[in-house]
């Protein structure tokens, strides 16, 4: 943002700090059952590989992939790649978030709604996340109506990208935990315990949503403002 303003302080700050926590929170659960194994003993690449199996793709690949919680399904090279802490892990932790991403592969499978609509939007997001903002904030304080509404529009549309994301990941993890308690992945404390990481790992969606919302409002609150 280029400048600072009341609408700046009283809605974009505090969903920063409301992200802020959401990503310690996500972090530090994340490490606390990182530390407890499993049962059977299962890895987070057998837990992706068992989940894919059971509902019939045979042609998504599961790959290691350097950094923590850099863990992603590919849908253009159908490849799910999961974290140096999730991949060989038979963790909790591990278990969790791997099922996760496998759920976005059987979405992309199934040609779940949400997540078509969502891959459609990645263009949209990236050019209006990155310079929607600036374009909006340069036509405010040019007095130049048309740059300030090209550059809400712009963000608009990134944010609609941030709210559609909510049910993609929901989904994905609840079709996750389903999965894992049919087929005794994991027994119902550690299936709990996996619930918590990816509860804490919605947070942080929800956390980038509110923040974006957040702040397409101060943008159309400044445009009445000039107004």
């Amino acid at each position: 943002m280029l400048f600072f303003d009341e609408y700046y302080l009283l809605l974009v700050v505090p969903a920063l700090i409301l992200s802020m926590i959401a990503q310690f929170f996500v972090k530090s659960t994340f490490s606390k059952y990182s530390k407890i194994r499993c049962s059977r003993n299962i890895t987070g690449r057998d837990a992706a590989a068992l989940l894919i199996q059971k509902n019939g793709i045979s042609n998504v690949g599961v790959e290691s992939v350097r950094g923590s919680l850099t863990d992603h399904y590919d849908p253009r090279s159908k490849k799910l790649r999961l974290s140096e802490p999730v991949y060989g892990q038979p963790s909790i932790a591990a278990v969790g978030v791997a099922a996760h991403e496998a759920g976005h592969a059987i979405q992309h499978a199934r040609g779940y709604g949400p997540l078509v609509l969502r891959s459609g939007l990645v263009p949209v997001a990236n050019l209006g996340s990155r310079f929607g903002p600036i374009i909006a904030i340069a036509g405010l304080v040019m007095y130049n109506d048309l740059l300030r509404d090209i550059g809400i529009f712009l963000f608009g549309g990134a944010v609609v990208f941030y709210l559609i994301t909510l049910p993609v990941e929901f989904n994905a993890s609840g079709r996750a935990l389903r999965i894992l308690r049919d087929e005794n992945v994991l027994t119902a404390g550690e299936l709990a315990g996996a619930k918590k990481v990816l509860t804490a790992a919605a947070m942080t969606y929800v956390a980038s949503a509110l923040t974006a919302v957040m702040s397409l409002l101060r943008l159309l609150l400044l445009r009445g403002r000039r107004r």
